[in-house]
């Protein structure tokens, strides 16, 4: 199971932040996502519209203490993966990664706590320079299943029919 942790969610800044969090968990193999910060019944009727609409099982569900939820996924024999544009580059740690097929993904807001930083099994950086945690986020999910999630086919009230002239939808 692989869940992302979104830390520090703030209404209206990360309203677009936080849901393309969730759309790129969703689509790229996650299984669910909590949210810290202030509580956004918008942004979960969006992700739980989207995952309805256009196919998979997805959850999202807010969190007031990341922390606590971290180590309580950490007792359960989860691997924190923290992804933060100071860690470790992302490629030298993949491989080890991957063993474990429980992972909870944090990723930051304005500001991450030293404590994320300690509790974490991996701290991450893809490429080590400022970038955006949805684009982190994706990376690190393509990497992880190896490109294989964009194969998944999912089964909702909507599909698109892959053209490279138009937008068709099936419904």
């Amino acid at each position: 199971m692989i869940v992302v942790l979104r830390l520090g969610h703030r209404i209206p800044r990360d309203e677009r932040i936080s849901t393309h969090v969730g759309l790129v968990s969703r689509a790229f193999g996650a299984d669910g996502m909590f949210y810290t910060g202030q509580k956004d019944e918008g942004l979960e009727k969006s992700i739980k519209k989207i995952a309805e609409e256009w196919g998979k099982t997805f959850k999202i569900e807010y969190c007031k203490n990341g922390l606590k939820l971290s180590k309580e996924f950490k007792k359960k024999g989860f691997s924190l993966i923290h992804l933060t544009m100071y860690g470790k580059n992302m490629t030298e740690k993949i491989d080890n990664i991957r063993k474990n097929k429980n992972l909870l993904i944090i990723i930051g807001g304005a500001q991450v706590e030293r404590e994320y930083f300690e509790i974490c099994d991996y701290n991450l950086g893809i490429g080590n320079q400022p970038h955006s945690e949805v684009s982190a986020l994706a990376i690190f999910l393509h990497e992880y299943f190896e490109g294989k999630q964009l194969e998944t086919e999912f089964f909702g009230k909507k599909k698109i029919i892959p053209s490279e002239r138009e937008k068709i939808i099936e419904t």
